[in-house]
């Protein structure tokens, strides 16, 4: 075999780097596509790394971001490595023909972890699959927590999401290099990952450099700057320090992150509470990014996938026993919901008529996912018919209670549900057929835009990854999070919904029995609610 067939090297703009093959694909780790986030780079936007002579081996992951430890309960479920050193703004390449000429299409992949914890090094995203199938797929390091996402009044906002942009130019820039496409770029991530792509495409200085993407579990959004405000706030009080970056920057940073843990044990995507988020800066994120996609021209040449898992609020709500305790508080939970969710009681009496035997914790899930994910997906894809495809995972784990969670599908979109880390969440068993069809769509769809099924029309069709064979269900035809007339709940149940192949099935789920709901407003069976 020869040395170069050992020991990939490739040429990057800021110096040579050697990888290794595995199982006939070429991996380079550990890239640096910026300078180390320390020093006077601390809280700052990123500059260039240093050039460097010869060739730097980039044979492991390279370190990982500061972030706090996951609690013991999602520990057992998430996995999530630390690489030490302060070198953390890198990324990785799996490629399966090193060198220029190859053309093949590209994917970026953006970790999730509620922008406070996550890592291109976990299993789960291993790109071995994806470079197996044509792809080179690139995974990003950026910063997190308060050093990537808190607000300062002397120094600049989000500098974890300018992280992301300065990978982006660098894969643009160098990729061709590794055997990949410049101009057929997929950004894909999942729930923080996916908010951030979201405010990426929308980003006046990212245009032109992406030509697909795909949003897991997470729509485009800025977060209120009050509440990324009250986190560092908090955060100065117990340090007992100003809420500035120049005070943040001379904390020890072990400190800084067992206090950033503390301060958010309360914060959850389903109780709200103040938290690290993107926020509008009036340069990056110029406006909501949401509301830019929706009404104006940005990113109007990218294709886009978008999805959910059925039953994401399990992820967050049952580790911990936190499924339990909002049970227990019934109305008062409930209460909080509508409140969170700027509605009335017909909502959730909607939800309770679709899942009679379901629990307060159940309701409450199912409201605000989709309040603050479902909802605007549909928003952004009614404004992007023909270039959209939406789907839905809705395979239950084997692990008890997890249902068809948040970040179950990724095991099966990187096709690593054999390796353990998958099994965490999924538990044994997970079905391989299941695995192929998912990964297959997001290869497809990195390759000409088509993931298998039509794109987003008036029939609204969704693709369903479930139990048995995929499908395609159609509806809502209308999602609109509106006050529901009281006797649409009767009407409501008995309603069918047309799925493909199957003719007329019951409805299945909230966002169908909105549909339902619309439907009979339109044709004049239920009254409108004031």
């Amino acid at each position: 075999m020869r040395a170069e067939q050992l020991n990939p090297v490739v040429a990057t703009p800021y110096g040579s780097v050697r990888g290794r093959y595995e199982n006939g694909i070429a991996v380079f780790q550990g890239i640096p596509y910026a300078a180390p986030p320390i020093g006077p780079h601390r809280f700052r936007p990123p500059v260039p790394p240093e050039p460097w002579t010869g060739v730097r081996d980039t044979l492991a992951f390279g370190p990982t971001a500061p972030k706090p430890p996951y609690s013991e309960a999602f520990a057992k479920l998430l996995s999530d490595p630390v690489v030490p050193g302060d070198d953390c703004l890198n990324l990785n390449v799996w490629t399966p023909e090193p060198g220029p000429g190859a053309r093949l299409p590209v994917m970026v992949w953006l970790h999730g972890g509620a922008l406070t914890r996550g890592s291109s090094a976990v299993p789960v995203y291993d790109g071995h699959a994806f470079a197996r199938d044509g792809v080179v797929m690139v995974s990003v390091n950026y910063r997190l927590g308060v050093e990537g996402y808190g607000l300062f009044p002397d120094a600049p906002a989000n500098p974890g999401l300018r992280d992301q942009l300065a990978a982006l130019r660098w894969v643009h820039e160098s990729i061709a290099a590794f055997g990949g496409d410049p101009d057929r770029i997929t950004l894909f991530g999942q729930s923080a990952g996916a908010i951030s792509i979201g405010t990426l495409i929308a980003a006046p200085q990212a245009q032109g450099l992406v030509r697909r993407a795909v949003l897991q579990s997470g729509p485009p959004e800025a977060f209120d700057r009050d509440k990324v405000r009250r986190m560092v706030r908090r955060m100065a009080t117990r340090l007992k320090i100003p809420a500035t970056a120049e005070a943040f920057a001379a904390v020890d940073r072990e400190l800084l992150l067992r206090t950033q843990a503390d301060v958010g044990k309360l914060s959850s995507p389903v109780l709200g509470g103040p938290t690290f988020g993107i926020v509008i800066d009036g340069d990056l994120v110029p406006r909501d990014p949401l509301e830019a996609l929706v009404d104006g021209e940005v990113g109007r040449g990218v294709d886009l996938m978008l999805g959910w898992t059925r039953d994401e609020y399990r992820l967050w709500l049952v580790p911990g026993g936190l499924h339990e305790r909002v049970d227990r508080l019934g109305a008062v939970a409930l209460a909080g919901a509508m409140a969170r969710c700027h509605c009335g009681v017909e909502v959730p009496r909607g939800y309770r008529a679709l899942h009679p035997g379901a629990g307060t914790a159940e309701t409450v899930g199912q409201l605000v996912t989709d309040h603050l994910l479902r909802y605007p997906l549909h928003r952004l894809a009614d404004a992007r018919p023909g270039t959209s495809h939406v789907y839905e995972f809705a395979w239950p784990s084997n692990r008890p209670d997890l249902g068809s969670c948040h970040a179950l599908e990724l095991g099966f979109v990187f096709d690593t549900g054999e390796i353990p880390e998958s099994a965490k969440l999924a538990g044994q068993g997970a079905p391989q057929d299941l695995a192929d069809a998912m990964h297959g769509a997001w290869v497809r769809f990195a390759v000409d835009g088509d993931p298998g099924w039509q794109t987003w029309d008036d029939t609204h069709p969704v693709r369903v990854f479930g139990e048995g064979e995929p499908y395609v269900a159609h509806g809502p035809r209308d999602p609109e999070f509106a006050l529901w007339a009281a006797d649409a709940v009767t009407k409501a149940k008995e309603a069918v919904v047309p799925v493909e192949g199957e003719g007329a099935a019951p409805v299945r789920s909230a966002t169908e029995l909105r549909s339902v709901v619309r439907r009979l407003r339109r044709t004049g069976d239920v009254r409108r609610s004031s």
